[in-house]
């Protein structure tokens, strides 16, 4: 079933990219282009990315805290 008319681009297509780690519509855009016309298919293909877990989102929250909790360099002071 098509997802995207305007770039032809399938159901099976945008679970690919959700399984290659595509985890946002604008994801999913930068992987075959679909929502990037009329957008008319950005809301079938947030259903299909679901509320589920995301490997790379998660990387990116784990990457977030470890900087946080990292201790911050001190800069020289100026003369």
């Amino acid at each position: 079933m098509y997802i995207c008319n305007c770039f032809g681009v399938t159901e099976a297509q945008v679970k690919k990219h959700a399984d290659d780690g595509a985890c946002t519509p604008r994801q999913i855009a930068s992987a075959c282009k679909a929502g990037t016309d009329c957008g008319s298919c950005v809301r079938r293909i947030q259903a299909l990315l679901g509320r589920g877990s995301c490997p790379r989102r998660e990387l990116v929250e784990q990457g977030e805290s470890a900087v946080a909790l990292a201790p911050q360099a001190e800069l020289p002071e100026a003369a």
